[in-house]
């Protein structure tokens, strides 16, 4: 996954985005919290029910996923003091990484598939492996990977000529 010697800076904790992200979303119980979130849950008292945590440790789980912007606390607009906590949009774009992590716990922690198993809503067929893919769709291995400095990758160009990058 190296080229020309060039390897991802591991000491340069601020240009990396795992670090961020393991900031945030690195303890167990944050992962659960998503978990159910992405299956309906709302209510502090559902995710209490269903995740079997310490009231104390939901309360400071949940103010960290609304302090980072994963998920928003709001007021129903029946009762005020009924509180629902909703994925945003960063939130939502965890669930490729949260089922490239159910997937690697299926393959090498419990060994078979996880039931029920998500689906197409369209046609019913399960999810293919969150893999790694090349601009074309290709499926990557990570042979097929390396590194490069941002001014020597081939960035895709819009109509107008614009390049384009994934963020």
């Amino acid at each position: 996954m190296t080229t020309m010697g060039l390897r991802e800076p591991l000491d340069e904790i601020n240009n990396c985005g795992l670090p961020a992200a393991l900031e945030v979303m690195g303890e167990r119980w944050s992962f659960m919290i998503l978990r159910a979130a992405f299956n309906g849950m709302y209510h502090f008292e559902e995710f209490l029910g269903a995740l079997g945590i310490a009231r104390n440790i939901l309360s400071n789980r949940l103010a960290r996923l609304v302090e980072h912007g994963i998920m928003k606390r709001q007021a129903l607009p029946d009762d005020r003091r009924k509180i629902e906590y909703r994925l945003t949009e960063k939130g939502l774009d965890l669930l490729p990484a949260m089922l490239a992590l159910r997937q690697w716990g299926e393959k090498y922690g419990a060994g078979v598939p996880s039931n029920p198993v998500l689906c197409d809503e369209r046609d019913g067929m399960p999810i293919l492996p969150i893999g790694i893919h090349a601009h074309d769709g290709r499926v990557l291995g990570p042979k097929e990977l390396e590194w490069r400095d941002q001014a020597d990758v081939n960035w895709p160009t819009d109509a107008a000529g614009r390049k384009l990058r994934a963020l």
